[in-house]
């Protein structure tokens, strides 16, 4: 029979070795969670919480920036929120693309501001929200 100590640096290693195994394959994993033409959002649904009004304005370097608000349709607060602008040609391939935090995301029946700068010319645009995750009460988290 083997002592604690023993059972628990035995779990310890199988563990480590799960972890060990388990981050290569994180990586692999994460590059099929990348924008492209058709995957623009981690978060399916998210138009029923959220409306995002923007326009585009040229930057001096010949880039278009992407300025606007995100309005929280839902009363909890949103953080972490992240969106997505793409520059896409006349037959909707992408020519270049942004992810960008919006800072303090959005409170609850909120709207707040954004920028995305430096997107390529492109023949139309699309801005959607990439990921985002509601704010838990400080009271239900302890």
């Amino acid at each position: 029979m083997r002592s604690p100590v023993a059972r628990r640096w035995s779990l310890a290693i199988v563990s480590v070795a799960a972890l060990a195994a388990g981050v290569p394959a994180c990586g692999t994993a994460s590059r099929y969670l990348t924008p492209s033409e058709s995957t623009t959002t981690l978060m399916s649904g998210w138009e029923h919480w959220f409306t995002i009004d923007w326009s585009l304005e040229p930057e001096p370097d010949g880039t278009q920036g992407v300025r606007g608000y995100v309005t929280n349709a839902h009363g909890t607060a949103a953080g972490s929120l992240r969106l997505l602008a793409q520059a896409l040609d006349s037959s909707g391939a992408v020519l270049g693309q942004r992810i960008v935090w919006v800072p303090g995301g959005v409170g609850g029946f909120g709207r707040v501001y954004f920028e995305i700068p430096h997107l390529p010319a492109g023949d139309h645009y699309r801005v959607s929200v990439w990921d985002f995750s509601f704010v838990e009460s400080a009271s239900l988290t302890r």
